[in-house]
C-alpha cells in the first residue's frame, strides 16, 4: 500500500513508498509537501501495478535516463575516454581527445540536442548535417570523425543503459581515401633535403627517415627511451599510435648522436617557446626538438633544397618522411612482415597498398632486365620463338630462321 512518512527529512522533503511491479516495497524521495508525495506514491504503485498485470510494458533504464542533460553525458564519456576507453583499457591520447571534444561540441551546436531524449530518430538530419559538409568541400576522413564522435557516444550510451538502441545504427560510412597522395622522396632527394635543411631539425628528420617515427611519437620520445644496448628506441603503449609496446632498431652512428646531443632539445625549446611567446611551458628532458608546426618546417626546407613540395606523384609533408622509410625498406629488400613490423602495422595490406609506392624508373629497370633474359641469347631465342609459335611455323618462314640461326 503506497503511503508516505509523517516526518520530512532535513531539508523539508518528505518520503513516500510504494508496491513496485516485482511486489517489493520501494522508497523513494518527494517534494516538500505530504500530499502531494502522497499522490506520487499512488501514481507509481498504480503504474507498476499495471506492469504487473501485463498492461504496460516494465519501464526500462532509458526511460529514467530519456532527461538526462547532453553536456552531462559527453562530459562522462570524455571523462570514461581519459581513463580506460583506448586500446588495451588505456587512456586516450591527447589528440584523440580533443578531436572528440570538438566534434561532439559542434554535434550539440549543430542539432540543438539538450537531452538525451532529442537524440531519438536524429539519424536524418545527422546524415543532412554531414552532406552540408560535404558540400563545403570537407574530405572524407573529416566526415568519417565527425560520424565516428556522435556514433561512438551513442554506442557508450546503449552499453551504459542511457539510451535504448543506437540512433545512429543506420548510418552509412563514408569513403575515406585521401584526395591528396603523400610522395616516397627518392634517396638523392633525401640527401638533398638534409644536406639543406635547417642545422637544429636535421637530427629530427634523420630519425624520421630512418625510424618511420610520427610526429607526435617524436614528441614523446626522452633520453630514457633510448637503448644504446639494442641499439633502437623503446616506444611505450601510452603514446604510440597503436597503444602497443614496442622497440624500433636503429643504425649505431644515429643512436650515439641522440646520446651525445642529450639536452641539446630543452635549449632549442627554450628557445623556441620564448621567441614564439606561447603560454603552455616548454617540455623539458625531450629527445628530439620537434617543433609544433611539423609541415611549416618541411616546407621551408623543401625551399631551400630546391626540392618541389607537389608533383604529380603527391605532396611532401612531414608525414612523408615516414612514407619514405617505409619505402626504402621495401626496396631495401625486406620481406613483407619484415616491413610490416618496421612500420608497426596491424596488417601487411596496410603496409603495401597504403604506404607502398612504386617508382616509374624502377618499373623500367625491371622490364629492361627481363628483356635482357627474353630477348638476348642464342641458346634461349629459338626456344621462345618455338613456344611462340610453334616449330612447324619457323620451318616456313625464313626470316625467322634466319633471327634464329644468329
Amino acid at each position: 500500500m503506497a503511503g508516505v512518512r509523517s516526518k520530512a527529512n532535513r531539508r523539508g522533503r518528505y518520503q513516500g513508498w510504494f508496491i513496485n511491479a516485482s511486489g517489493k516495497q520501494q522508497f523513494f524521495l518527494g517534494t516538500r509537501k505530504k500530499e502531494e508525495t502522497r499522490r506520487m506514491a499512488e501514481r507509481l504503485e498504480d503504474e507498476h501495478r499495471q506492469v504487473r498485470l501485463g498492461y504496460r510494458p516494465a519501464p526500462s533504464t532509458a526511460d529514467r535516463h530519456s532527461r538526462r542533460g547532453f553536456e552531462e553525458t559527453v562530459a562522462e564519456y570524455l571523462a570514461w575516454g581519459g581513463s580506460q576507453g583506448g586500446r588495451g583499457g588505456r587512456p586516450w591520447s591527447e589528440t584523440h581527445a580533443r578531436n572528440r571534444r570538438i566534434c561532439l561540441a559542434w554535434w550539440k551546436d549543430r542539432l540543438s540536442v539538450e537531452t538525451l531524449a532529442d537524440l531519438e530518430g536524429v539519424l536524418p538530419r545527422v546524415e543532412k548535417a554531414l552532406r552540408e559538409l560535404q558540400a563545403n568541400g570537407k574530405a572524407g576522413k573529416t566526415l568519417a570523425n565527425h560520424a565516428e564522435a556522435l556514433h561512438a557516444l551513442s554506442l557508450w550510451c546503449e552499453q551504459r543503459g542511457y539510451l535504448a538502441v543506437d540512433p545512429l545504427k543506420g548510418l552509412a560510412s563514408f569513403d575515406t581515401t585521401p584526395k591528396t597522395r603523400r610522395r616516397a622522396l627518392s634517396a638523392e632527394e633525401i640527401t638533398r633535403f638534409l644536406g639543406a635543411c635547417a642545422p637544429h631539425l636535421r637530427l629530427l628528420y634523420e630519425t624520421a627517415f630512418l625510424s618511420g617515427l610520427r610526429a607526435s611519437e617524436l614528441r614523446s620520445l626522452t633520453l630514457g627511451h633510448l637503448d644504446r644496448g639494442r641499439c633502437g628506441l623503446r616506444l611505450d603503449a601510452a603514446w604510440t599510435k597503436n597503444r602497443q609496446e614496442g622497440f624500433q632498431p636503429l643504425p649505431r652512428p644515429l643512436v650515439e648522436r641522440l646520446v651525445a646531443s642529450a639536452g641539446e632539445s630543452d635549449r632549442l625549446y627554450v628557445q623556441s617557446y620564448e621567441v614564439a611567446r606561447q603560454r603552455r611551458p616548454a617540455p623539458k628532458g625531450r629527445l628530439l626538438y620537434v617543433p609544433w608546426h611539423t609541415a611549416q618546417a618541411v616546407y621551408a626546407d623543401l625551399e631551400r633544397a630546391g626540392i618541389p613540395q607537389w608533383t604529380p606523384q603527391g605532396k611532401v609533408d612531414f608525414h612523408a618522411l615516414r612514407v619514405a622509410f617505409i619505402n626504402m625498406v621495401i626496396e631495401g629488400g625486406a620481406t613483407v612482415k619484415e616491413a610490416q613490423v618496421l612500420a608497426r602495422h596491424s596488417t601487411p595490406d596496410l603496409t603495401m597498398n597504403v604506404y607502398g609506392r612504386t617508382r616509374p624508373e624502377r618499373l623500367q629497370e625491371h622490364v629492361e632486365r627481363m628483356a635482357d633474359r627474353v630477348l638476348s641469347g642464342p641458346d634461349y631465342v629459338p626456344s621462345m620463338y618455338k613456344q611462340a609459335v610453334g616449330a612447324e611455323t619457323i620451318a616456313q618462314l625464313p626470316w625467322i630462321q634466319e633471327s634464329c640461326a644468329q
